[in-house]
């Protein structure tokens, strides 16, 4: 026969029809419906009743209403509260614009003795209700008695350098790269203020700032040492780099010990990183050098404040023995 006839499946099956698909709809039918909601947001689940009923009983509850002296205060005023709190904040030296007491804390020896500090420094005092502390506690246990402490005010760093540099001993200051525990804040002020640092540096985002808790960490050194907040970290150290500062970065891996520098007895600027994460890229990069201070190798690394610390004993021994 003519052409390829003779092949098979040349020609078509007697009988064969082409089969109807289904168009997609068993495939979408298998596709998934997104995440499973929470019980929570089931609107036929018992989670959903039992949260319902909590936002119900919370939208029952009266609102507090702010006290009207509370208003009558600055703007970012921070509150102390609880005896002990209160106690430990006052002993260290904590600058308070006024004592709010409740009736009934007469035989409390902590709450007189910040009574008696409250009268020698002039603070103000004030009878109110437990109602009003409790407006202003934010769910802690005031306890009948609470300070209000003002926002600090923070020193220009340009006035603190114009001081420095008229001393007779080379200026020293120290420098928090995104520093954010206050812990670690108000341990790096005492550090500073027992090695006569002239002032603290700390940049305005993304740091800690100064609040009751960072005062009590100093131990009082907050009374004598000034802490600048700069808007811009490396721009700053770039400036002291230019007024003749030697600028140098903490780091557990570099090269240098600290007890090796060179340059100690010129204007010096001290920088220590954040927790964890050290020196960011341009803070490091902005560092005339970088220096660790030795350690066994048992140890990882140091605290931020406490590595600090041997920095400016060290510093301070150097220049001590020149």
């Amino acid at each position: 026969m003519a052409g390829n006839s003779q092949r098979r499946g040349a020609v078509s099956k007697s009988g064969s029809r082409q089969k109807v698909g289904s168009g997609g709809q068993r495939r979408r039918g298998l596709e998934g419906k997104g995440p499973t909601p929470k019980a929570e947001d089931r609107t036929y689940h018992a989670a959903h009743q039992k949260k319902a009923e909590a936002e119900r009983r919370e939208a029952a509850k009266p609102k507090r209403r702010t006290p009207g002296w509370v208003k009558a205060l600055p703007r970012d005023t921070e509150f102390v509260v609880g005896r002990n709190a209160v106690s430990e904040a006052v002993g260290a030296g904590v600058p308070m614009l006024g004592v709010y007491v409740a009736g009934g804390l007469s035989g409390d020896e902590r709450v007189s003795e910040v009574l008696r500090r409250a009268t020698e420094s002039g603070s103000p005092m004030y009878e109110v209700t437990r109602g009003e502390l409790e407006a202003i506690a934010d769910g802690q246990s005031h306890q009948g008695i609470a300070i209000a402490i003002p926002p600090h005010e923070y020193a220009e760093l340009g006035d603190l350098v114009a001081r420095s540099l008229e001393k007779s001993t080379p200026p020293l200051f120290v420098a928090l790269d995104s520093v954010t525990d206050p812990h670690n804040l108000g341990a790096v002020i005492r550090s500073a203020g027992a090695f006569g640092a002239d002032g603290v540096i700390i940049p305005e985002r993304r740091a800690a700032g100064v609040t009751a808790s960072v005062w009590k960490v100093s131990a009082g050194a907050l009374a004598h040492i000034e802490v600048a907040r700069v808007t811009n970290l490396v721009r700053a150290l770039t400036d002291l780099k230019k007024q003749g500062f030697f600028v140098v970065g903490l780091d557990g891996v570099a090269g240098i010990n600290i007890g090796d520098i060179e340059l100690y007895d010129q204007p010096l600027v001290l920088v220590t990183g954040a927790e964890g994460a050290g020196l960011s890229r341009l803070v490091r990069e902005t560092c005339d050098v970088t220096a660790a201070v030795p350690i066994a190798p048992s140890v990882e690394s140091l605290n931020a404040a406490v590595a600090t610390g041997i920095c400016l004993y060290q510093v301070t021994q150097l220049r001590e023995t020149r």
